[in-house]
């Protein structure tokens, strides 16, 4: 199964950092950018979305404020989102994590990110099985 990965990050760096490490560790379908937590609600109401990987510190919205509106929407309480921070508080990863979603540090691994993925998804990826990638967004992204 291939995954529809949208990724929050405010540096285009990391994004493709990010990008390249999960088309090593995951079947990846569609891969969608945003660069603060407003423009990722705002993309994940126009494109199908399977995972949110979004970063902590960004400016206009941070990525700790989208988690809260994605628990707070209906149709994105359950959607598997994963923090890939260099935040070290312990406690702000404990509340993350009781808002449902997953931490990964920064730097990191494609086995690490994709253990992770494994975890927060319930799904087992296999490298050997990977689909062709399907488009779920229109061509304005």
């Amino acid at each position: 199964m291939a995954l529809n990965v949208l990724i929050v990050d405010d540096s285009s760096v990391m994004r493709a950092m990010i990008r390249r490490t999960l088309s090593l560790a995951l079947p990846v379908g569609e891969v969608f950018e945003a660069s603060n937590g407003a423009e990722g609600l705002e993309m994940l109401d126009k494109c199908a979305v399977d995972l949110c990987l979004v970063d902590l510190n960004m400016p206009v919205m941070d990525g700790e404020e989208m988690i809260e509106r994605l628990r707070q929407d209906p149709d994105f309480r359950h959607l598997p989102v994963l923090v890939v921070s260099t935040e070290g508080s312990f406690t702000r990863i404990s509340l993350l994590r009781q808002k449902g979603a997953e931490f990964v540090h920064k730097p990191f691994t494609p086995e690490t990110l994709r253990e992770a993925v494994t975890e927060i998804t319930g799904v087992n990826y296999d490298r050997h099985d990977r689909p062709g990638a399907v488009p779920n967004c229109g061509p304005d992204f």
